[in-house]
């Protein structure tokens, strides 16, 4: 069922926005050199225990998930493109790293992503981030009241067919309000004019992630939760919550 949100309760969301963009930031800053994984989620829990917020990430356990999830963040590294677990392995230069972060903050949900490099970017690492943010971007801006999902798909896949990126099968973004997985799906790939009517109210979470191979096929790791690329081709992922609105999208999950 879809819920259509009032400008009071995508008040609320902007709020709990407001703290995963903080989050990042904060997790953003402790990757460097030498820091682990852990450390980036150790940064992140400190921002939501500070806002009173609680993470939607810890203790989710989806039906494909064999253990909860041990984490306020995803952190997923070079070929992970998703839902990597944070664990000790110390991050070296080089590494490409996306961040996933969600927050719970008086009964509304944010979610948002972001991917950089650390320390130096080996090649195509600066063009892969690029075309992953303009994706979203694409993304973003087709999401008006009028179109349909089809059209926020065919924005995202047009960027990276053009970029020659692969995107996984079966993953994209989610609606989004109260619980942080809502109706309706929101494809990364799909038919313009067609699927799901956007109209003001409806709040998404949209979300390309972009394999540098140009495959679409992924791997689990034993974890059963991190996706990696089949062949080992390194991965981005950036998303936002938005909100479609009279006046056009809104971003709800800035700074």
């Amino acid at each position: 069922m879809v819920e259509l949100k009032t400008d009071t309760e995508l008040k609320a969301m902007r709020e709990a926005g407001r703290v995963v963009a903080h989050a990042l930031a904060a997790a953003r800053d402790a990757a460097r050199v030498g820091a682990s994984p852990r450390e980036l989620d150790e940064a992140a829990r400190a921002v939501l225990d500070a806002a009173g917020a609680r993470s939607p990430f810890l203790g989710y356990r989806p039906s494909f998930a064999p253990t909860p999830f041990p984490a306020v963040v995803c952190v997923s590294v070079n070929d992970a493109i998703v839902h990597g677990v944070p664990g000790d392995q110390r991050l070296r230069d080089g590494d490409l790293v996306s961040v996933d972060c969600g927050a719970e903050l008086d009964g509304w949900t944010g979610d948002a992503a972001v991917s950089f490099v650390v320390g130096t970017p080996r090649p195509g690492d600066a063009e892969l981030i690029e075309a992953t943010r303009r994706a979203l971007d694409a993304g973003i801006a087709a999401a008006r009241a009028g179109n349909r999902m089809g059209d926020i798909s065919h924005a995202i896949d047009t960027v990276a067919r053009a970029a020659r990126c692969g995107m996984p099968r079966d993953f994209g973004g989610h609606g989004i309000g109260r619980r942080m997985h809502e109706d309706p799906p929101v494809p990364n790939r799909g038919r313009p004019g067609r699927g799901f009517p956007l109209r003001p109210g409806l709040a998404l979470a949209i979300e390309p992630m972009l394999m540098a191979g140009g495959r679409d096929d992924y791997r689990t790791d034993g974890d059963g939760w991190t996706l990696r690329t089949t062949d080992g081709s390194r991965a981005a992922h950036f998303e936002h919550t938005i909100a479609v609105t009279e006046e056009g999208p809104r971003v709800l999950t800035l700074p």
